[in-house]
């Protein structure tokens, strides 16, 4: 196939922030694409055959439209940008920069930033109870977060519950010094982060002395009714089927729930089943539930872990394969 060209106008003063420092972006997509690009006088000379021409050309409108609305181009845009134009999806990064939920204490947009977290907040907005499932790194906790700050500074909801299971991570910590706050606040420490970047630790604080803010353990849920509160529940992959009927049976009037959780790193004991992964089953059909499943091309952390991710997936589905292979095939009696 013929290679052809075409020159596209490119304002000078966002190549740097589209292209990357030292133009790593476009190395990435020259080589993703099989492109050539050459970037003179506002001019931007695309070359290669007609189809990688025209994702290229789509995938750096978007990269410009997005630094033109005053966003700092990072490698997860470029990726993420590469990945859906190889799905033929050009468009839909433009659409994930409209809807901003919050802001954080510094003034940056909390945003979707895939498709997947942009299903996943819908299903909240919409539903009374959200699980949200994915692998570490989809923004399950922050976004579930950002919401629930949203819905409380906006009066939608009167408190804010946050609450996980207290369960070490493959490891014993042994005995914990303090009183109880303090043996429980580093099993709490993720939903306490998060709550210092979106509202800063000092209206954290003073909410949390009203008892407006409330960041528990699991355990201690037992025998509550949760009314007008935005519930967050995390690391649910590590609650066992009679905590998780415990949890969701505390769910009262004006009240939502977002329950998150990875399937692929539970630390409960061997073989043991997740009330996560049992109420997904038991719960799925029902209509005021909704259930998101985030993958690898999720990620928004560094690119690095969607590697991570992704070789991990891969390496479970070849166990998984060899172990289905192994298993003994039930022989039909002779009739």
């Amino acid at each position: 196939m013929n290679p052809i060209e075409i020159d596209v106008e490119f304002p000078s003063e966002h190549g740097g922030n589209v292209f990357g420092q030292f133009d790593v972006y476009m190395k990435k997509i020259e080589k993703t694409l099989h492109v050539n690009l050459i970037l003179r006088d506002g001019q931007l000379k695309v070359v290669g055959s007609e189809e990688a021409v025209r994702k290229a050309q789509s995938v750096i409108g978007e990269l410009l439209e997005l630094s033109k609305r005053g966003n700092i181009i990072t490698e997860q845009n470029v990726n993420y940008a590469l990945s859906l134009s190889m799905e033929e999806k050009s468009g839909h990064l433009l659409e994930l920069d409209k809807d901003v939920i919050c802001h954080t204490i510094q003034g940056k947009p909390v945003k979707a930033k895939t498709l997947g977290q942009k299903k996943y907040l819908e299903q909240i907005s919409e539903k009374m109870i959200t699980f949200g499932i994915g692998p570490a790194g989809t923004g399950k906790t922050y976004l579930a977060m950002a919401m629930a700050i949203t819905a409380f500074k906006n009066d939608e909801v009167n408190r804010i519950i946050l609450t996980r299971p207290a369960i070490e991570a493959g490891e014993k910590l042994g005995f914990l010094p303090g009183d109880l706050q303090s043996k429980v606040d580093p099993y709490l420490r993720p939903l306490y982060d998060a709550l210092y970047e979106i509202m800063g630790a000092e209206a954290f604080m003073k909410n949390m002395e009203k008892g407006l803010i409330e960041v528990a353990p699991l355990a201690y849920m037992r025998g509550r009714t949760l009314d007008n509160s935005y519930i967050v529940l995390d690391e649910a992959q590590n609650t066992t089927p009679a905590q998780m009927k415990m949890f969701l049976t505390r769910i009262g009037f004006g009240s939502k729930a977002i329950i998150t959780g990875d399937l692929t790193q539970k630390d409960l004991p061997f073989d043991s089943i997740s009330g996560l992964e049992e109420a997904v089953r038991v719960l799925g059909k029902i209509s005021d539930i909704g259930i998101c499943r985030m993958t690898s091309k999720d990620v928004v952390r560094h690119p690095l872990v969607q590697q991570i991710v992704t070789a991990y997936e891969k390496y479970e589905d070849g166990k998984n394969r060899k172990k289905k292979e192994k298993a003994p095939r039930k022989r039909t009696k002779d009739r």
